[in-house]
């Protein structure tokens, strides 16, 4: 009973926490946790920029045995691949729930995981969670979440609350049992994303190093005994050579040291929708940082220090493009940064009063970046809801061409509507031809016949003027250039003026400002002559 007792986290030596501050109890964990999941209450469709063209997908895995013209107009194939997770999930889920709230519960449940796995870390390293560690909560929401990066940020929660488990089976001395734990446990999270096993592989390994040094051994002895307490986390490499020897595998790699995108990730940690509040916050938490290194109050765990220290080293060595999927070093940045805030601890001639003005800071902080998620997240809401009205205009399994404006310098707030023509496939069971596209990397592919380089991904981002460097078409472009006689419906999602001539034959069945839904009742392309019917003698 002690023992269960103790892996379940009720040891007495550990979590006696009489007279401690309220975040270090269970309750308060569960309180942050909880407050993380504020920003998405309110939004039916949580508004992350690849969320709308995830759950496209999901609706014809979900479907597309049952539906002949769903047939037709995609195929998908499972197959063994490192990006599965909610994926996999969605399929009871929707049973219960249906698409659309399933896939809210799932998003809906990452920050709280992520929060908890942070919060988790802390205790298990520091015996305690420092008030400096709640500088981290905030990260849940970074950059790659807000991009909608699902199956990636899931299991990047998975790996952090993975990891957590891991230092505790260590320090109550269970190797054996922590080996047949995470075989089982480190496939799960392969399969999840191939990026969160990565990372676990990498902190698990660093962790392991210092605990192994710190008994007196060399650093050669070291690293020879955490590379073989970490071979329960190797089996998914057997999966990876699987996945990577198919046939039809895709997917370049490449853009390694691009300094100045590697910058640029780091400025962007936060971002959300204002660039002041967004730069601020992340300056506001590298000075925490900047504390821990130089204030004689605070220090640094090495243990954290060192996971700290081998992530930054893979994200200087990670290229832009892994396999085809782009941002691959972009996701690690938020992580790297609140690995390092949770590494910091209090010395034990802090002083009381010292924690307190750190604990009342760092609680300001998560209060006043999750409201601004909060708030930011609602304005986005009454967007999708403005657009997708269109979608009750379409019926179902309506051939519909979409273009959403794109500008060739983004600007700090996007938009979030890249993907959102894939709600009409997701209700209405529409074509849509947001979809990406990528052999090996993707278990869906697009079917419709006569569509070209239209029916997918980023064949519906359209521009004012060429954007050097981009596949982007101009609207003209797309305007004159889209096979008419493939779709029924063009939707137009706040896009740039355009020459009016180049409508001629779609006949506007709703609008809202800029926005605006078309049916296709000429085929004849714009810059051809209407063919006009000989009269009779």
């Amino acid at each position: 009973m002690a023992r269960l007792q103790q892996l379940a986290g009720t040891d007495t030596t550990a979590l006696d926490r009489r007279g401690a501050p309220w975040w270090e109890h269970r309750w308060g964990v569960a309180a942050l946790a909880l407050l993380a999941t504020l920003p998405l209450l309110w939004p039916t469709i949580p508004p992350l920029v690849d969320l709308p063209g995830h759950m496209g997908r999901f609706r014809v895995e979900l479907d597309l045995a049952s539906d002949p013209t769903l047939q037709q107009f995609y195929s998908f194939r499972w197959s063994v691949i490192g990006n599965l997770g909610v994926d996999l999930l969605i399929v009871p889920m929707a049973k219960i729930f249906g698409l659309e709230l399933a896939t809210k519960l799932i998003v809906l449940s990452i920050p709280p995981m992520t929060v908890a796995g942070f919060l988790w870390v802390a205790r298990e390293v520091h015996g305690r969670v420092p008030p400096t560690a709640l500088f981290a909560i905030p990260f849940a929401y970074g950059h790659p979440f807000i991009f909608g990066f699902l199956n990636f940020s899931l299991s990047m929660a998975f790996a952090l609350l993975a990891f957590a488990f891991w230092l505790r089976l260590a320090r109550l001395g269970h190797p054996l049992m922590r080996a047949a734990i995470f075989v089982p446990l480190s496939i799960i999270i392969w399969f999840t994303h191939t990026f969160g096993w990565g990372t676990l592989g990498v902190m698990a390994f660093s962790a392991e190093l210092v605990r192994q040094f710190d008994k007196g051994r060399s650093l050669v002895h070291s690293a020879l005994r955490s590379a073989w307490h970490c071979l329960s986390l190797a089996p998914p490499i057997l999966l990876m050579l699987l996945w990577r020897s198919g046939h039809h595998v895709g997917g370049e790699t490449g853009d390694w040291f691009n300094w100045q995108a590697k910058y640029l990730w780091l400025v962007q940690a936060l971002r959300d929708r204002w660039f002041m509040f967004d730069l601020l916050s992340l300056i506001a938490v590298l000075l925490v940082i900047a504390g821990g290194i130089r204030s004689p109050r605070l220090g640094f765990s090495r243990n954290l220090a060192a996971s700290a220290l081998f992530l930054l080293l893979v994200y200087i060595l990670l290229p832009r493009i892994i396999f085809g999927s782009a941002y691959a070093d972009m996701r690690l940045v938020p992580y790297l940064i609140a690995i390092g805030l949770i590494a910091i601890r209090l010395k034990e001639d802090a002083g009381p009063r010292f924690a307190r003005m750190l604990a009342i800071a760092a609680i300001s902080f998560v209060v006043i970046r999750i409201g601004g998620n909060t708030l930011s997240f609602w304005m986005y809401d009454q967007t999708y809801k403005r657009e997708l009205a269109a979608v009750d205009h379409i019926p179902e399994h309506a051939r519909v061409v979409a273009f959403v404006q794109v500008r060739c310098r983004q600007p700090w707030g996007m938009t979030r509507i890249e993907h959102l023509p894939a709600i009409a496939l997701v209700r209405k069971h529409a074509y849509s031809n947001d979809q990406w596209q990528m052999p090996g990397g993707q278990l869906l592919s697009s079917r419709l016949l006569g569509g070209g380089g239209w029916r997918y991904d980023p064949a519906q981002q359209v521009t004012k003027e060429p954007c050097s460097g981009e596949y982007w078409r101009t609207i003209d472009e797309a305007m004159r250039g889209f096979p008419r006689q493939v779709f029924d419906y063009v939707w137009l999602i706040e896009p740039p003026q355009f020459d009016p001539a180049l409508a001629r034959g779609l006949t506007p069945i709703w609008r809202d400002g800029a926005s605006v839904l078309y049916r296709v009742v000429d085929r004849t392309p714009p810059d051809q002559p209407v063919a006009v019917p000989e009269e009779e003698e």
